[in-house]
């Protein structure tokens, strides 16, 4: 993974994640019982920008470009 790549994935994450944290109205609504998402609402968004903003049109090539460049980027 280039180090560009890496400092995109950082700054559209705190961007992303201080935007929601200004607009809480943004998140999606979820029940107070339940599980706890593996993924944070900031991180979904991050790496679906991501996505689109490296052309990848086809869901399972993107999950496995994303495993194997971007996984120690998010949990």
């Amino acid at each position: 993974m280039s180090n560009e790549l890496g400092t995109l994935a950082t700054a559209l994450y705190v961007g992303i994640d201080d935007l929601l944290r200004v607009r809480p109205d943004l998140r999606p609504w979820r029940p107070v019982i339940g599980f706890t998402p593996r993924v944070t609402d900031a991180e979904l968004v991050t790496l679906s920008v991501m996505q689109a903003l490296l052309g990848f049109t086809s869901e399972a090539r993107w999950l496995r470009y994303a495993h194997r460049h971007l996984r120690h980027l998010f949990r």
